[in-house]
């Protein structure tokens, strides 16, 4: 039978989708781009914040149009939005077959076979377990980067966010279990690792009771085959002096860091029930740079938190502008019900959380700009990722970009690498946000 997948939201959800496609693909599935070609289609939901729910609602409603119009046997669907609203999909859309929370998506296989037999399922477990999977990933990014999810859950509680109450807590995944994925990941030709999970930087307190994201970096440093590993999602309050020295010390740790801070403000951080102010900001950014003079950091802000004064506002636009950040993405305050803040009285009108984002994408574009310039004549690693048709130009990234949510390098060449390869180019323009180059006179590594 032939299967659809289309996975929505993060990369973590992303991880969860891979590795049902390894059970299926165990079980005899062949997989489709196609959902007119499709015999079963799997959907795995986000609902993060308000357009990430429409999206979900719309692909599940259009997906769901199939079992009149196509071959459509089967339509499931899993992931946060599922386990969030269940009893809605369930009661509102009668086209769904079967249905699967955020812990059991490892149940994948034996909810198709009942729901292939003509019942309706849903199945859901305790969010305080790990899904546990033997079966390889079917890895989908590509094949030369992948997603290695070492954490789920989580125990923050940020008073604007539903994740806690989707994915349940913090749960660090065994290292000997991530250290095996990695070493089957290189096995398929995977070159460079993103660590992902709700909160990379306190891997491992609740299994070995201390951080121990350094020393898993360690071990993963160790596989053949990987040549890059990018760390994303650090809480800047979490950032200890091992991490910073093994991100300096081994190699094969890109100096990029995404360390999403949300605000400047103290009054606002407090809201949001963040666990830091604008002065450790500033100085775990400065420790940052003054170990790893060519860190790149990427952030995440929200504009228009409930209570957000001009003054806040004003506050996060000064801090943007003095802390250069390399690579910085702006979402407009999204109130999620169920959440603390979605009940605060003094939200901000839709239109000026807008117009506030936009300020700051404004100068975080002339920041962005004005460091691509200063790229120029510097020589650096790159990862071909294809080429541009018809032209002899090579696509790449460097370290300083993580795959699609950062920028591109492109680099004029007439040698055939592949993709996948790796090679040295020198920068000798920019083009907003991406680079372009040429080879170097030693251009192989």
């Amino acid at each position: 039978m032939k299967l659809l997948c289309i996975s929505l939201g993060c990369d973590k959800n992303l991880v969860d989708s891979e590795r049902m496609l390894g059970l299926l693909s165990r079980d005899g599935y062949t997989f489709t781009d196609d959902e007119n070609d499709a015999d079963v289609i799997l959907i795995n939901t986000c609902c993060f914040i308000g357009d990430a729910k429409e999206e979900s609602v719309n692909v599940i409603l259009e997906m769901a149009r199939l079992k009149e119009t196509g071959k459509l046997k089967a339509l499931i669907v899993s992931g946060c939005m599922a386990q969030r609203y269940k009893d809605e999909i369930l009661e509102e859309i009668p086209e769904v077959d079967g249905i699967l929370g955020t812990s059991t998506y490892d149940e994948i296989s034996k909810v198709l076979d009942r729901v292939l037999k003509g019942e309706r399922v849903s199945c859901f477990h305790d969010l305080s377990l790990l899904p546990e999977v033997k079966e390889k990933r079917l890895v989908t990014t590509g094949g030369y980067y992948a997603f290695l999810k070492i954490a789920e859950g989580c125990d923050k509680r940020c008073t604007y966010c539903i994740i806690p109450s989707l994915r349940g807590p913090y749960r660090s995944v065994p290292m000997e279990e991530l250290v095996k994925e990695a070493e089957e990941l290189a096995e398929q030709g995977v070159k460079e690792l993103i660590l992902v999970a709700q909160e990379t930087t306190l891997y491992g307190v609740d299994l070995y009771g201390k951080k121990s994201l350094p020393e898993l970096l360690k071990r993963l440093c160790r596989i053949d085959g990987i040549r890059w590993i990018r760390i994303q999602y650090c809480y800047p309050e979490e950032i200890t002096e091992e991490l910073i020295k093994a991100i300096k010390e081994e190699k094969k740790v890109c100096h990029y860091l995404d360390i999403p801070i949300q605000h400047a403000s103290d009054e606002i951080l407090r809201r949001m029930g963040r666990r830091t102010n604008q002065a450790d900001l500033r100085a775990r950014i400065a420790r940052l740079r003054e170990e790893i003079p060519d860190i790149v950091l990427r952030t995440t802000l929200i504009s228009g938190f409930p209570g957000e004064t001009p003054e806040d506002h004003e506050e996060l636009l000064r801090f943007v502008e003095e802390m250069k950040f390399e690579r910085l993405g702006v979402f407009a305050y999204s109130a999620e019900e169920d959440t603390p803040a979605a009940s605060y009285p003094d939200q901000v009108p839709e239109e000026l959380k807008n117009e506030r984002r936009n300020e700051i994408m404004e100068l975080q574009q002339d920041i962005a700009f004005e460091r691509a310039e200063q790229m120029k004549g510097r020589e650096m690693e790159v990862m071909i990722e294809g080429k541009v048709a018809d032209e002899n130009v090579l696509v790449g990234r460097t370290y300083m970009d993580a795959p699609n949510v950062d920028g591109l390098i492109f680099v004029n060449s007439n040698v055939p690498f592949m993709s996948g390869d790796f090679c040295r180019v020198r920068v000798t323009g920019a083009l907003e946000y991406d680079l372009i180059g040429e080879l170097s006179d030693e251009f192989t590594e």
